[in-house]
């Protein structure tokens, strides 16, 4: 029998990012609609966050609805819309119990009335919730997300706020939706594409990436652990050698 190795609890990644590909892909393959390929990624959704607040995950982001996803025929889009509420609802007292606080980013102004009240009731239930925030990606982009803090900024600068000068690093990570959370350490995308969809563009500028050809509905636990450990075997090295960072971490 192979030993899986054990996760080091003392080297997490604090954040770890997730793009849930591969739910239709794995409903087509089956025979069935794409829609219960979406029913069926909310039961990976429900393990991998209780595997992440078990390890002891800070923060988990899921990629779970785009911009560009509004694109899709208008029934898939719907049935979306619908799913997401009610898994969220029918999970919030699992969150709660387990002290996970949900949050979501993204352009919520898009979304129907129904969903963004009804999310905003979950948010509230678990804001008390002090472990694991579960943020859920909703008609989120990154473009989308960059414009929008440039224009804040503009308009900071232009009341006289801000100067030119001013914005750095910190003022542009402030006015994205991600303010106050640590940026990703790890990336994972399930489903086997190899490309990073207008997610977290700005904010993954020294994250991990892995990529498995598994598809979402198929993602487990133990996926999640061994990618887990496969982050902790680098060596990151933001951008210096890897002596140095041998030298610093002895």
């Amino acid at each position: 029998m192979t030993h899986t190795p054990e996760i080091d609890k003392t080297r997490l990644p604090r954040h770890v990012a997730v793009i849930m590909d591969g739910n239709g892909r794995w409903a087509q393959a089956r025979g069935l609609d794409r829609s219960e390929g979406h029913v069926e990624g909310v039961n990976t959704v429900r393990r991998i966050t209780e595997e992440a607040s078990e390890i002891g995950i800070g923060y988990l982001t899921l990629y779970t609805f785009s911009t560009e996803n509004w694109n899709r025929p208008q029934d898939e889009v719907d049935a979306l819309m619908n799913l997401i509420v009610i898994a969220i609802e029918r999970e919030t007292p699992d969150l709660i119990k387990n002290n996970v606080r949900l949050t979501c980013i993204g352009d919520l102004d898009r979304m129907p009335a129904f969903a963004r009240e009804r999310l905003g009731k979950c948010m509230a239930d678990t804001a008390h919730c002090t472990g694991l925030t579960l943020v859920l990606a909703l008609s989120y982009s990154s473009r989308w997300e960059i414009v929008r803090a440039a224009r804040h900024l503009a308009a900071e600068a232009a009341a006289g706020r801000l100067t030119p000068a001013e914005i750095d690093e910190a003022t542009v990570s402030a006015s994205l939706s991600t303010a106050g959370m640590p940026d990703p350490d790890l990336l994972i995308r399930t489903g086997g594409d190899r490309r990073i969809s207008n997610f977290l563009l700005y904010q993954i500028a020294y994250t991990e990436l892995i990529f498995t050809p598994t598809y979402w509905p198929d993602y487990s636990r133990e996926d999640f652990r061994n990618h887990i450990i496969e982050f902790q075997r680098r060596q990151r090295r933001f951008g210096l050698t890897g002596e140095q960072i041998t030298e610093a971490e002895s």
